[in-house]
């Protein structure tokens, strides 16, 4: 399951990705794009789209970004008219749930603008996933009034030494959970906490991490380590299934299964045996993956379409933002024709897979 640097067939796969993005997508056939919704090849129909509006990040998290990763240029980003543009169009055609992404978002100097433009301009749920580094009770406050309905946190470690190494920052996990304290504070709920527990690192953490749902009342989610990092060097001897990181959580809270996720979830979740607060959710796409019930889109900071986390091809929304004479029919059908080419599934565990030419942070988490 290990995945290398990239081979021969890989490069040429990237480069077929950068003519892709170049080119329009196919047109979808015609009673597809006549249904005005977004659906793919497969029957799966978009209603959540993940929406990075930049490319840039305070932290360097191991699994992601090395160092010296740089980031695009600012005229390369879409603008917040262009942001609010493409989240109106996207309701249009089904969209009911967008989640603003970067990156790290909190750096956009214009975050409050597009939380309100989105709000005016589309019925959604609007929300955020942050690394909680820059929060402050003003800003919640100025974010939720602008349109901000809720957030997802992301804390891997609760050790200070372990959290330097994995973030490569000099914030703490104490920052960290009190901005939870905050977003609770200020209603931005359901919160969720993120972790990705890597064997050697911090695998050993399930448990501790687990605690947090019980202490704030919060959905603690664990991800398996996916081959998404800059330097290419994701090893599966270092990944952590699901099912193991449950049966060490087991260990002190025995769990028992929700049975109300959706079937487009990520997560598949759990409540306290013994009746605390708070869940536990396992999302697995290496061990357990859901492609199959996907609902989800995802657009890059610089307009790019990618029907697929790991999709090698990816279509550029953002050329045609910018034609003057393209109106919004045009971007319905572009969307449209971009999600008809969403792949069955990614393929990680299997030896076709190619890892995505760009990060995480460069795709929108």
């Amino acid at each position: 399951m290990a995945v290398s640097r990239l081979s021969l067939p890989q490069l040429v796969s990237c480069a077929a990705s950068r003519e892709d993005s170049i080119a329009p997508p196919p047109p979808a056939p015609a009673e597809v794009r006549a249904a005005r919704r977004m659906v793919d090849s497969h029957g799966r129909v978009i209603r959540d789209l993940r929406l990075s509006i930049t490319d840039r990040c305070n932290f360097r998290c191991v699994y992601c970004m090395d160092p010296g990763v740089r980031f695009m240029a600012s005229e390369s980003l879409l603008t917040t008219p262009e942001i609010v543009r493409v989240a109106r169009v996207a309701a249009s055609l089904g969209v009911r749930k967008i989640r603003l992404t970067g990156g790290e978002p909190t750096l956009h100097p214009e975050l409050t603008e597009i939380i309100a433009g989105i709000r005016a301009a589309a019925p959604v749920e609007i929300a955020m996933i942050t690394n909680a580094s820059r929060l402050s009770r003003a800003a919640l406050r100025e974010w939720k009034a602008a349109g901000l309905s809720r957030v997802t946190i992301s804390i891997d470690t609760l050790r200070p030494e372990r959290f330097a190494r994995l973030t490569r920052s000099t914030c703490t996990p104490a920052d960290v959970l009190e901005g939870v304290a905050m977003c609770l504070g200020e209603g931005l709920t359901p919160l969720k906490l993120n972790a990705v527990l890597i064997r050697g690192l911090n695998d050993d953490e399930a448990p501790a991490l687990a605690e947090l749902a019980r202490r704030f009342g919060v959905e603690m989610r664990f991800i398996e380590y996916m081959p998404l990092d800059s330097g290419r060097a994701w090893d599966s001897s270092k990944w952590v299934s699901a099912g193991e990181t449950r049966r060490a959580i087991e260990e002190r809270f025995p769990l028992v299964e929700c049975g109300d996720d959706e079937a487009s979830s990520t997560a598949r979740t759990f409540a306290f045996g013994d009746g605390a607060p708070g869940r536990i959710g396992f999302i697995a796409p290496v061990s357990s993956p859901f492609c199959g019930a996907c609902s989800r889109l995802r657009i890059t900071g610089d307009g790019k379409v990618r029907a697929c986390l790991f999709s090698t091809r990816e279509w550029d929304l953002r050329s045609l933002l910018r034609r003057d004479s393209a109106g919004d029919d045009a971007i319905a059908e572009f969307l449209i024709d971009a999600t008809w080419t969403k792949q069955e599934g990614h393929g990680i565990a299997t030896p076709r897979f190619a890892q995505p030419e760009r990060t995480m942070s460069a795709i929108g988490g």
